[in-house]
């Protein structure tokens, strides 16, 4: 008996194991940002090792060691997640195809990341190389999310939701939302929180840099916002209701990003923006992912003209992908 027999893994397991990686790596830039938040980016001082003699934090070190150590030992608990969504993975039947490379994508990617992390505190928590380090962690829970939805999808072929160009226009607007989350690494690394008291900043105007990440919010809610009018004349009811929810995550995020600019950036206010970078990315993913489709495979028995039967109530447009 193979342990795909013995050890069976539902679809239901999978998808479930597939959103806790997401939730998983969400949280992990919560807490990097709790340490940086602390002044506690040098808390240990060395990598991989926390101190040239230990592994661990020591009482010295203070609470500061204990939260960057802290911060370390949570990787694991990511990684764990991503060893058992590949493991899933290959115990699923019938096999999916496309599901192993998106699971062995967000599994590279957390050692990738510690590697990463290890790179920040030998440069002294250099801003470039911490805006590298939130913009890597962005990457994994973009593959994480692919691979959430990648479970749910059947293995037909992708049909487009919406015309062509309207998801040009959705692509576009993903890539601005990137965009802003460049600029915004650009603005940490500019402003007063580095992660420790003695760390460099990257020598950009505050004032300046933030005004333009700003522009980029703003032009990025109005892409959404023309989403929403577009989506909705063409009757594309997923699609709207995906870039509402965009809309308002924005906002919301917006009203962070403004209240922590005017009140001279308090922690508390600049760590639930960077979690709320993360719910950008992923209701932008959720936009993009609307414009589109996969059918079911059709059974070999079934009427070659037919098209197969499409997985949501929106009805598809023929467009070019």
């Amino acid at each position: 008996m193979t342990l795909a027999a013995r050890f069976p893994v539902s679809t239901t397991l999978l998808r479930r194991l597939a959103f806790a990686s997401i939730v998983a790596n969400v949280g992990i830039v919560g807490t990097g940002g709790l340490v940086r938040l602390t002044a506690s980016g040098l808390g240990c001082p060395t990598w991989p090792r926390c101190t040239d003699e230990s592994y661990t934090s020591t009482p010295e070190m203070g609470i500061h060691g204990v939260i960057e150590f802290g911060n370390r030992l949570l990787t694991f608990a990511v990684g764990a997640i991503a060893l058992a969504v590949v493991v899933a993975v290959l115990l699923h039947r019938p096999r999916r195809r496309g599901l192993l490379p998106l699971a062995l994508g967000v599994l590279a990617g957390i050692p990738a990341q510690a590697v990463l992390g290890g790179i920040t505190v030998l440069t002294d928590l250099n801003p470039w190389v911490v805006g590298l380090h939130f913009l890597a962690s962005m990457v994994v829970i973009a593959v994480a999310y692919a691979l959430w939805r990648r479970i749910k999808d059947p293995d037909g072929p992708v049909v487009p939701t919406v015309p062509g160009p309207l998801r040009t226009l959705a692509r576009l607007t993903t890539a601005v939302s990137a965009s802003v989350l460049v600029v915004g690494t650009w603005v940490t690394g500019s402003g007063p929180h580095a992660g420790d008291h003695g760390a460099a900043r990257n020598g950009l105007d505050p004032e300046n840099i933030s005004q333009l990440h700003a522009d980029g919010v703003f032009l990025l809610v109005g892409l959404s916002v023309g989403l929403v009018f577009a989506f909705r004349a063409v009757g594309a009811a997923r699609a709207t209701r995906a870039a509402v929810i965009l809309v308002a995550v924005e906002l919301g995020q917006g009203v962070i990003g403004f209240v922590q600019y005017f009140t001279e950036l308090p922690a508390l206010l600049v760590g639930a923006h960077m979690v709320g970078s993360c719910l950008v990315l992923i209701a932008t993913l959720n936009m993009l992912w609307s414009t589109r489709e996969r059918r079911p495979v059709a059974p070999e028995s079934a009427d070659p003209t037919a098209t197969g039967t499409s997985t949501t109530s929106d009805t598809p447009v023929p467009a070019t992908a």
